[in-house]
């Protein structure tokens, strides 16, 4: 099983975003059964509390589910259990590296990384903004993860139904 952790600061906008991207295209392509797919958030200022409301809305107009989602903080044991983790921004990757266990201060990526359509490093933080920025958000997860999954499957040696 290959497990991906998502994460940005609060746990509520970026990270069950692609949290739910990633497992909707995941099921998609019929690997349900191999992955398990979190997120958490580097700060614990919203632990407990559902994705925002205009996250939870824009995603639902796409097809995603965010109701079920309740934020929580990441744990010294995420590093270790999870195959990929993967930061929304620079901020997230500075803090994951200095909470990190040692030997795992390199395992954080940017998961945009993974994009093939948009030429930035990161996935913006929509929290003092707009609905746009919640959409856009979804756009950007949407393209990384994509080639976050074809990248996975490649190194994984896993065939999906579709990609």
């Amino acid at each position: 099983m290959i497990k991906v952790l998502f994460v940005c600061a609060g746990n509520i906008c970026r990270s069950p975003t692609a949290e739910a991207v990633f497992r909707s295209l995941v099921a998609k392509a019929g690997l349900t059964d191999a992955f398990e797919i979190d997120s958490a958030g580097t700060e614990s200022f919203h632990v407990g509390q559902k994705a925002d409301s205009r996250a939870r809305e824009c995603a639902k107009l796409r097809g995603y589910d965010l109701e079920g989602h309740r934020a929580r903080q990441i744990k010294k044991e995420d590093f270790s259990y999870y195959d990929c983790i993967l930061a929304m921004d620079w901020d997230n990757i500075h803090e994951l590296k200095r909470v990190a266990p040692a030997g795992l201060e390199d395992k954080p990526k940017l998961l945009m990384r993974y994009s093939t359509s948009y030429d930035v490093s990161v996935v913006p933080d929509p929290y003092y903004g707009n609905k746009d920025g919640f959409q856009k958000v979804l756009l950007y997860c949407e393209d990384a993860c994509h080639g976050l999954l074809a990248s996975l499957c490649n190194q994984y040696g896993l065939h999906a139904k579709t990609l």
